[in-house]
């Protein structure tokens, strides 16, 4: 897959999970009463983050907002808190890779900056999308420990032989709409960061060399060296004098090399 293709479709993928996730906080079915072995059936209640509603087999529904903060659950706001930041994170992460596509061009931006740009929106939406899939999954935590909790509640009276009957919720369509929409999200982000290498430049490598200009006095020292013609122990040694001169006879005229 190329560089391209690969950073719009995590471009694209990412947009689908910011509105979900969006679509998911609005939603009032984050909790839905469970009918199971519930004689009343004229009712239908359903819960969400900002309000409860009921629903009359009438088909007239009425939702009534949560009017405190203080008063409300730990874990709910929480969620809500997790929601927030997700989108909040999202929407920042959607403007820059908005400017960090390759196919736009604007001015003369370079290729090491939109890398840069392309890292830090998919970053934006993996932590976007890990805050969506932590906040439904707390919700959802929330909602199996009240189920099983009203649930042993139920069959407490007389030893179990007595039903009382009590509201339980179970999964409502919101949660399974943000775990998708979250999944996208991370999916978009770890795109956008894969195609980030792509983007960046190829680093060069210059071999440094140095440069050395000689000087006009050269001094050599005198004395030679030995030399053996290895053809046993009892070859001679030659010794050259390395044509060692007096040190006013070794003065060197300018040469081409001397101004390199």
């Amino acid at each position: 897959m190329s560089t391209t293709t690969c950073q719009v479709v995590g471009f694209l993928l990412s947009i689908l999970g910011l509105l979900g996730c969006i679509t998911s906080t609005g939603m009032d079915m984050w909790s839905t009463q469970d009918l199971y072995d519930n004689p009343v059936t004229s009712v239908f209640q359903y819960e969400g983050l900002w309000r409860s509603c009921v629903k009359q087999s009438s088909g007239f529904t009425e939702c009534r907002p949560y009017f405190t903060i203080l008063g409300l659950p730990a874990m709910l706001q929480a969620v809500r808190a997790l929601m927030i930041v997700g989108i909040v994170l999202g929407a920042i992460g959607l403007l820059v890779s908005i400017f960090a596509l390759k196919c736009i061009r604007i001015g003369s931006m370079e290729d090491s900056a939109k890398a840069t740009m392309t890292l830090t929106s998919g970053i934006m939406f993996i932590i976007s999308g890990l805050c969506a899939i932590a906040g439904v999954s707390v919700f959802a935590n929330m909602l199996v420990t009240n189920f099983w909790m009203s649930t042993a509640n139920m069959y407490s009276g007389l030893g179990g032989m007595v039903q009382t009957v009590q509201t339980r919720y179970t999964f409502g369509a919101a949660l399974f709409v943000g775990w998708v929409a979250g999944a996208l999200t991370l999916i978009g982000g770890v795109m956008m960061c894969i195609a980030c290498r792509g983007l960046a430049p190829e680093e060069t490598n210059y071999k440094a060399v140095s440069y050395h200009a000689s000087g006009h006095n050269v001094a050599y020292k005198t004395g030679g060296f030995k030399a053996s013609t290895g053809f046993g122990p009892t070859a001679k040694n030659k010794i050259y004098d390395g044509g060692a001169r007096p040190e006013d006879e070794v003065q060197s005229h300018p040469s081409k090399y001397d101004y390199v």
